[in-house]
């Protein structure tokens, strides 16, 4: 129970004795005004009660509650304003108990009642294809995501879903027999044990495909070699298969890489030929079930609603040629995670201008009774641009890749450390460790600060600021406070019970008591900027209170000195879990 949760108890237990519903009760914090809290229900019991034809005074229904809170426990002072509003300050003791709860467990009540099996659906990498600017904000927003659920004990599996089937696969195989026609792979009449070894490396495949797909764009015959290709990959010939075996681990590896760069992990590597052997019977359900339908050749499923506004086009499960399409894959992969986890929720991070495709898939899935509609959520998102407000791009028009973003925030951040003296005294080892972090927290951050479906500016000077919402002055925030308990350690100085007696020591208790909120806000809305705001105003606060309350200054009073050292671990802990949870690692010391 937070101060704020037991107020908005106690607020509508009074609310419930005056005869009106204890929802009316709920307590929130005060955007204006000297008290810290504030109930504004009395207005909302007399809008109801207008509703009835009864007609409430608010101001006096806010007095008869003011009248049975006055000399409640938790309640310092209590004021009527307004129509009606309730100004609420905390008792003294409920500070301290407050405050002494946070000294024993800065991060509790996290745990969110019943415990969930998730699985989480992002990254979306492809096979043969270096990560580029498009892959971030999945991968950022789904790992932070990830470990929010766990923060709040739900058991949650993270997918890459790679893509590594179709024509690309095709592409690939073609182009290799075209180099190396005498690899075992492409003997036909070659059924042993293939090498373990694979023929290319991921300079290889990042050269081969877009060889192969540019010379098909111009040359019907090259388009029919990968063609071909798919064709039989997908009908099982052994030597392609081994081949796109050698393909997805050479991918994998890199990938691995490059997503722990972010300080993105996943469980599970699969992609979309993982199911491929599940469509034909998939495809007969859907057949047997009556769901499916021929329509000019093509099979299809209708999934428009009687409430839908808006015309909701079928899902595509074969084409008129019997191809596969994305539609059967992501079903497919349904019909897995049914089967291999059964999971009570899964959330697809993917780009918001994929949201039509989800939509039908998980109409159709419904239909087929697999899952309920509220068991599937798209966790869809916006666009990182450039200056021109278009998606974000190399000077020539391609498409950035990751590695070189993330270059440039790490040159960014040395450049800004060197600007601003931080580290240095420090090694060049120790000096490009902490401008990698500062680098990487500054691309996160930037990004999960905003709303999930908010486009931004990418802009490597805003982002690296030690000053200001960003995530370098949070890193340098938390090792300040680092080195405030280092100092104290050295200098013999303990912890004890915490008296928050001045104005800063109470902000930073109240501060600090939201975190349950900010976390519980941020997994419901599946919004990870809820916790960003959350840190970057403890960090503040801890600031202010810092400035006003000397802790290690000559002539503290030892047990003054204890509790605000007692503060500063708390926010330490605090501020450290949150910023793990959105995926910044805080150096020692910068």
């Amino acid at each position: 129970m937070t101060l704020q949760s037991s107020l908005s108890d106690a607020f509508g237990e009074a609310f419930a004795a005056l005869g009106h519903e204890a929802s009316f009760g709920a307590v929130v914090e005060s955007i204006k005004g000297d008290a810290p809290f504030q109930c504004n229900g009395a207005m909302a019991v007399a809008g109801a009660a207008k509703k009835r034809g009864e007609k409430l005074n608010p101001r006096e229904v806010a007095s008869a509650v003011a009248e049975r809170m006055e000399k409640h426990p938790l309640v310092g002072s209590l004021e009527v304003a307004g129509p009606g509003f309730l100004n609420i300050t905390p008792s003294e003791k409920a500070l301290t108990d407050t405050a002494q709860a946070l000294a024993e467990d800065p991060i509790r009540g996290l745990e969110a009642g019943a415990q969930l099996s998730i699985v989480i659906d992002y990254g979306g990498a492809n096979v043969a294809k270096p990560m580029h600017v498009g892959h971030l904000r999945s991968a950022v927003i789904g790992e932070a995501l990830k470990r929010l659920m766990r923060a709040r004990g739900h058991t949650v599996i993270g997918d890459a879903h790679l893509g590594d089937w179709g024509l690309q696969m095709g592409h690939l195989i073609s182009e290799l027999a075209i180099e190396q026609p005498s690899l075992v792979y492409f003997d036909p009449d070659y059924e042993d044990n293939y090498p373990d070894t694979p023929p290319v490396t991921m300079d290889d495949l990042a050269r081969l495909y877009p060889k192969a797909s540019n010379a098909a764009k111009d040359d019907e015959d090259r388009m029919e070699l990968s063609r071909l290709a798919t064709a039989e990959l997908q009908a099982g010939r052994p030597g392609y298969r081994a081949l796109l075996d050698h393909f997805i681990a050479v991918s994998i590896a890199a990938l691995k890489e490059g997503y722990g760069k972010l300080g993105v992990e996943f469980d599970l590597w699969n992609g979309e030929a993982c199911v491929d052997h599940l469509i034909p019977d998939m495809v007969e359900e859907f057949r047997n079930n009556g769901l499916a339908e021929e329509d000019d050749g093509a099979l299809i499923i209708r999934v428009e609603r009687d409430s839908d506004k808006k015309e909701m086009p079928p899902v595509m499960l074969l084409a008129s040629s019997g191809a596969v399409l994305y539609h059967t894959t992501d079903l497919a992969t349904l019909v897995d995670r049914k089967a291999e986890i059964d999971p009570n929720l899964i959330l697809y991070v993917v780009d918001q201008r994929q949201a039509l495709h989800f939509e039908q898939i998980f109409r159709a899935a419904v239909k087929a009774e697999w899952f309920r509609d509220e068991q599937l959520e798209h966790i869809g998102f916006g666009t990182m641009n450039g200056t021109d407000g278009k998606p974000f791009r190399t000077r020539d028009g391609g498409v950035l890749r990751l590695e070189d973003l993330m270059e440039t925030m790490q040159s960014a951040a040395e450049a800004r450390l060197e600007e601003s003296g931080i580290g240095a005294d420090f090694d060049d080892e120790e000096r490009a460790e902490v401008a990698r972090l500062v680098g990487v927290a500054a691309l996160k951050f930037a990004d999960l600060q905003n709303g999930r479906l908010t486009n931004y500016v990418f802009d490597p000077d805003r982002f690296t600021a030690f000053e200001g919402k960003t995530g370098p002055y949070l890193l340098y925030a938390a090792v300040r406070i680092k080195s405030i308990l280092r100092r104290a350690e050295e200098e013999g100085a303990g912890f004890g019970d915490i008296h928050p007696d001045h104005e800063a020591e109470r902000a930073l208790v109240l501060a600090l008591d939201a975190y349950p909120k900010a976390i519980a806000l941020a997994a419901e809305k599946r919004a990870p900027h809820f916790l960003c705001d959350h840190v970057y105003g403890l960090a503040q606060t801890f600031s202010r209170f810092y400035t006003n309350c000397p802790i290690l200054v000559d002539g503290t009073a030892a047990d003054v000195r204890a509790s605000r050292l007692s503060l500063a671990k708390a926010t330490l802990e605090q501020l450290e879990h949150g910023l793990n949870i959105i995926g910044l690692d805080v150096p020692e010391r910068m």
